[in-house]
């Protein structure tokens, strides 16, 4: 009979340690998950600027495209729609 109460023993205790243990690894995640709720989330990096193109360059790139067009390489039509890209600075 004593080996009985022993292991009945030893199976009570392994329940009550597991369950205590199931217990605290709930308990520390729901404080994980609420620390890491209420941490700000860090800030998005700022997007790289576009090089500003000089007005020494944007007087180049109108100049050849005047020269395009009057070559007659250009239409009207697409020298003002390249010209509006251009100084739209895209």
């Amino acid at each position: 009979m004593g080996l009985l109460r022993t292991a009945a023993r030893a199976s009570v205790a392994a329940n009550v340690v597991g369950n205590v243990q199931r217990r605290q690894h709930q308990r520390w995640a729901a404080e994980d998950a609420a620390a890491a709720a209420a941490r700000p989330a860090p800030p998005a990096p700022p997007a790289p600027a576009a090089p500003a193109a000089s007005t020494n360059d944007l007087l180049d790139q109108l100049t050849r495209l005047g020269q395009l067009r009057d070559t007659g390489v250009l239409s009207e039509a697409e020298f003002d729609s390249q010209k509006q890209r251009i100084l739209a600075g895209t």
